[in-house]
């Protein structure tokens, strides 16, 4: 096998830009399906960098690819593991369960993870065991990838990866074959005891190669010289935070970094973290001989350094830009192994985003742009204080998380107290905070259909069993003060690149408005399977020759 890669590897080398532009008969039906996701990705990346990418990377996916460049989620509360989730089933939070990287469990009362499970253990070299105890057991519906396995009888291989743990698990499904992500001290690849008792002989062998200490050898300079990024605010703006909360210009010494970091983690806070996830999707498609027969394969790549990087330095940062240049040419590698190892009209590539991203508040007052933060410790200190004036109680509410407030219903039960009409006075108390624009209570997002506009989102992002009592929906351009990352669904956020390539597609713009939750049913439709269980998404027309 060892023989086999370094003969590919070889060959790879040599093979002229000719071979690959050599049209081929599409088989019958694809043989892998990968989808890429780049966390924190904005549509208008693709045009802003337009300029500095190469010819192989983004460009070649959107030149002979369909672009649908109206391509929106469609909930409010845009977190990256609803992102992740409605990609994979179709369905919008309300239906998929994961309303977020994190909710409240009223009945246990502790905070949830999204892909926590207590009854798994990790697997593989870790450092936090507790930390890694994770499994698809929160997402309530079927994937994509769950329906393939079933129509295959499970001879359909799924394998999914990224550096965290929920961009690898919720992808995957209920039945994939493998999901891996980085232990963050370690930065191993490991995995969960819910896909198999032992790491895989083909990973314990990559993570051997100790490719995190080559990637954090490095210098991280520029891609380009420092002056030609004109699309980024200077280097050191005032407006980044930085390694550490002090390290913000260009080159940046990684291993002094690690050292004063405490760990490998910070390999995903650099564009060679991407690198490092792109190389171990190719090991796990050569070690698996995804996409080798007629039984269509699935893979998911989750690349997340950009983001990581976005929230250090911004999104208008030159940290952030030579990111998505050296992202463009690690496209460009892997783009030219699958035409080589399964073949481009074998294969579908998609590339979309688990969500966009927004300039700082602070940025964007600076230039008198209307933005800043709610101020939701001091609104919770005020509900606090109102509630407790009018029912005589301290323990109405039981949970206040930036843009949800939960009531302890137990209490409101044993006082013998209105539950709708407690949501509805602290609702119209509420709505009149800096910052808020709605406020609407689960009363209202149970028992009314609404069929458009911001109200519509925010009832696709609630789910019954986990959603709070009031939703607070900001403004646009404002964030929670305690946790900025609680992002919301205005266009900064909802818009995204999806771009489909290879097999029968076609190459064509869709300028329609195109919901994330039309992408499963239509690579369903694609294969003649079964869209996920729970799918509300439509097929994307005319996609094909």
């Amino acid at each position: 096998m060892k023989k086999n890669i370094l003969i590919y590897l070889i060959a790879l080398i040599f093979i002229s830009e000719n071979t690959f532009a050599q049209t081929k008969t599409p088989s019958a039906k694809p043989r892998l399906i990968i989808t890429i996701v780049v966390e924190g990705m904005r549509y208008d990346y693709l045009y802003r960098y337009w300029d500095k990418f190469s010819e192989g990377g983004f460009k070649k996916l959107i030149s002979n690819g369909f672009l649908c460049k109206n391509a929106e989620y469609d909930y409010f509360y845009t977190q990256s593991a609803s992102g992740y989730a409605t990609i994979s089933t179709g369905a919008n939070p309300s239906q998929n369960g994961i309303i977020g990287n994190k909710w409240f469990d009223r009945l246990k009362n502790i905070e949830m993870y999204c892909v926590s499970d207590e009854t798994v253990k990790p697997v593989g070299q870790y450092n936090d065991f507790e930390q890694n105890k994770v499994s698809p057991s929160n997402l309530l519906i079927n994937s994509f990838s769950d329906e393939l396995k079933l129509a295959t009888f499970k001879q359909a291989k799924v394998f999914s990866v990224s550096s965290k743990d929920y961009a690898a698990v919720i992808p995957g499904g209920h039945l994939a074959d493998g999901a891996f992500w980085t232990d963050k001290k370690t930065g191993n690849w490991i995995s969960s005891s819910y896909y198999t008792e032992t790491i895989p002989e083909w990973v314990s062998r990559f993570n051997e190669k100790k490719f995190t200490d080559v990637y954090l050898s490095k210098i991280w300079e520029t891609y380009l010289p420092l002056n030609e990024y004109k699309e980024s605010l200077g280097d050191n703006s005032s407006f980044e935070k930085g390694f550490m909360d002090k390290y913000k210009t260009f080159p940046y010494n990684l291993l002094s970094l690690k050292a004063e970091w405490g760990n490998n983690e910070i390999l995903n806070y650099t564009p060679f973290g991407n690198t490092y996830t792109k190389d171990f999707a190719i090991s796990a498609i050569l070690n698996n001989f995804l996409g080798k027969d007629n039984i269509c394969d699935y893979l998911n790549i989750s690349y997340t350094a950009n983001a990581n990087i976005a929230k250090l330095f911004g999104i208008r940062s030159i940290e952030l830009e030579d990111a998505y240049i050296r992202l463009d040419r690690d496209l460009q590698h892997f783009i030219n192994f699958i035409e080589d190892y399964v073949g481009t009209e074998n294969s579908i590539i998609i590339l979309t985003s688990d969500k966009g991203d927004a300039d700082s508040p602070e940025f964007l007052e600076s230039i008198h742009m209307p933005s800043g933060y709610f101020k939701d410790a001091n609104a919770e200190y005020l509900i606090g204080s109102y509630t407790r004036s009018i029912y005589k109680s301290n323990d109405i509410i039981q949970k206040f998380d930036a843009n949800t407030i939960y009531l302890d219903r137990n209490k409101i039960e044993d006082l013998k107290l209105d539950l709708n009409e407690i949501q509805e006075r602290i609702a119209r108390f509420a709505v009149n905070f800096k910052g808020i624009s709605n406020v609407l209570t689960s009363f209202d997002l149970e028992s009314r259909n609404y069929s458009e506009g911001i109200l519509k989102k925010v009832q696709n992002s609630y789910q019954q069993k986990r959603s709070g009592d009031l939703m607070l929906v900001y403004q646009a351009g404002i964030l929670a003060q305690s946790n900025p990352e609680l992002t919301t669904g205005y266009r900064n956020y909802t818009h995204v690149p999806l771009i489909l390539y290879g097999w029968k597609i076609k190459t064509a713009e869709n300028i329609a408005t195109i919901s994330i939750t039309d992408l499963a049913p239509t690579l369903s439709e694609y294969l003649n399977i079964s869209p996920p269980n729970a799918s509300t998404g439509k097929i994307i027309e005319n996609t094909l020759k």
